[in-house]
This record gives structure tokens, C-alpha cells and sequence, in this order.
């Protein structure tokens, strides 16, 4: 039996999505594909390399062991297919763009039909965006991080606060009063008898506004932790609860009335967002046209 390269490459989507329905849609192949995949692989090295359970795939100690050898060598060949893969339509340009995905849903998403060349949507975070530019695998970021790299260039196009906000529904007179007061302890000892929500990757937005306006680490768990930000503003629209998040991503729901903005902090936590690029490109007019959409929709 020969080795197939396919079986590793599911075999890192399993170990890293943890569930086979999780591999299939990273990999664009049915669920099928991706356990004969595992079952063939298994049959060559002669070990398990999952425990099945009801939820996800856990790995055993030989699973751990292959994933750390391969890791590098698959990830290497999967950034090689990206920069090496000739599109078969010539004719139409390709560029990837690097950002989070809650930016590229109020942003970008729905003018993707109507761009007259091909897109490639990575979502990621900084430093890794940044290094895939860097590496020819993205030809645009956007980031709020502005980084010393020989051959790229970032530029600033917008700004975005972070704000606490919270549903229609959520009485804050008595916060609003405390905050008005500067009865910090107070107006934190209230906050934290709320229900609250944040994300399921990182509370990071949350950890720094409450360790700039209250001094301290944040010491309690949000209720509800949901997948992404957007998902955040929709459980908060018309309902009770609060959230900090950025202010570009709910300005249509507090101008509504679906959310209130509750404080902008004190400091003001603000952050400046950028295009990241290359400082040579092919793809000026492409990267140009993308360009615009992100500078009219983030005034």
C-alpha cells in the first residue's frame, strides 16, 4: 500500500476541525471521503489515530504524534498549492484577501458578486494575516496592527471604537447614573450582575475595556458565548443583555434602536484600522477597487 499525501491532509482537517463533518467543509469533500480517508490511513500505519465519540474526534497518543510530524511538512505544501496553482481562466485576476470575519460581513460580503475578478477570502487574525502577506499568500489585509516589514506598506483608512452596548430592552438608568458619577466600583458591582455575552474565539475586546476603565482583570464568565460578533448583535437586538464590541459592527442597530450604546469608556478605547499590501503588486487596480468598498462602507 502506498501512502496517499490526500489521507494526511484530512488527517491534519480532522485533527484541527475535531469533528469529520467539520474536515468535509474545511476540505470541500463529502463526510464519506474524509473517514475513508482516516480508515485508510489508519490501515497503513496500523494504529487508531481518533476516539470517536458523539461529539468530536479526539486523538490518541500515536494521533498526536503523526499530527506534530506532519504539521509543518502539510502546511508548507498547502502554501505552495496556493502560490503555485494556475487559474484556468487567465483572463480573470485572483486576489486573496486576509481579515476577521465579522469585517468581511459588514464590509464586503455583498458586493463579492458584482467585483468583476476572482476573490479569495481568508479569515485569520494578526500576526498570521500578516505573515501570509508577507509570504505572497494574501496580496491584501485589513488589521489594526501596523507592522515593520521590508516589503510591505500598511495604511491607515479608518478607526474604531470599542463600546460597551447592550439590548433595547436593558434598563440602564441606574448604571447610567453611576458611570455619570464616576462611582467606579459601584457602576463595575452592577455590570457584573448582568447577563452578558461575548465570542467564541476570545473575549479579548472585554478583557482590555474592563481593564482600562475598572483597573483590574475582568473576574466573572459571560453567559453566553456565541461564535462571532455579528452573532452577538443579533442576540442582543431587542433583548436584555450587554456586550463590548466595536462600533462600526452595530451602528445600524443602535441607530434603530435595536441596541443602545451604553459607554464609550473612559479612556475611549480606539483603534486604527489598515490596509496591509505588498509594496509590488500585479494586482493595483483589484487591490485598488477593494480598496474603496472598505473606505465608503467605514466612514
Amino acid at each position: 500500500m502506498i501512502l496517499n499525501l490526500e489521507w494526511l491532509r484530512t488527517f491534519k482537517a480532522i485533527y484541527e476541525h475535531e469533528t469529520l463533518t467539520g474536515a468535509a467543509q474545511a476540505l470541500y469533500i463529502s463526510q464519506p471521503g474524509v473517514s475513508l480517508h482516516l480508515n485508510s490511513l489508519e490501515a497503513y500505519t496500523g494504529y487508531k489515530l481518533f476516539d470517536r465519540s458523539a461529539k468530536k474526534m479526539v486523538p490518541t497518543e500515536r494521533g498526536k504524534v503523526l499530527y506534530n510530524f506532519v504539521l509543518e511538512p502539510i502546511s508548507k505544501l498547502e502554501t505552495a498549492e496556493q502560490l503555485f496553482h494556475k487559474s484556468t481562466k487567465a483572463d480573470r485576476p485572483t486576489i486573496s484577501i486576509g481579515l476577521c470575519f465579522e469585517t468581511f460581513q459588514f464590509t464586503l460580503e455583498k458586493y463579492i458578486s458584482s467585483l468583476p475578478f476572482n476573490v479569495i477570502i481568508k479569515f485569520g487574525h494578526h500576526p498570521q494575516t500578516t505573515q501570509d502577506l508577507d509570504k505572497g499568500v494574501l496580496d491584501l489585509i485589513i488589521t489594526p496592527y501596523k507592522e515593520e516589514y521590508k516589503n510591505l506598506e500598511f495604511k491607515a483608512f479608518s478607526k474604531e471604537k470599542i463600546v460597551l452596548v447592550c439590548g433595547s430592552k436593558t434598563n440602564v438608568k441606574g448604571l447610567a447614573s453611576l458611570l455619570e458619577k464616576k462611582k467606579m466600583p459601584e457602576a463595575e458591582a452592577l455590570l457584573k450582575e448582568q447577563l452578558w455575552y461575548s465570542t467564541a474565539a476570545d473575549m479579548d475586546h472585554l478583557k482590555r475595556f474592563w481593564q482600562m476603565n475598572f483597573k483590574h482583570n475582568i473576574d466573572f464568565k459571560p453567559n453566553y458565548i456565541v461564535p462571532n460578533i455579528s452573532s452577538i448583535v443579533r442576540c442582543l437586538s431587542g433583548n436584555h443583555g450587554f456586550s463590548v464590541i466595536p462600533d462600526f459592527l452595530c451602528r445600524e442597530e443602535i441607530s434603530s434602536g435595536k441596541l443602545k450604546l451604553v459607554w464609550e469608556g473612559s479612556p475611549c478605547i480606539e483603534n486604527t484600522l489598515y490596509f496591509g499590501t505588498r509594496k509590488k503588486t500585479m494586482y493595483e487596480k483589484e487591490i485598488s477597487k477593494v480598496k474603496e468598498i472598505f473606505e465608503e462602507q467605514m466612514v
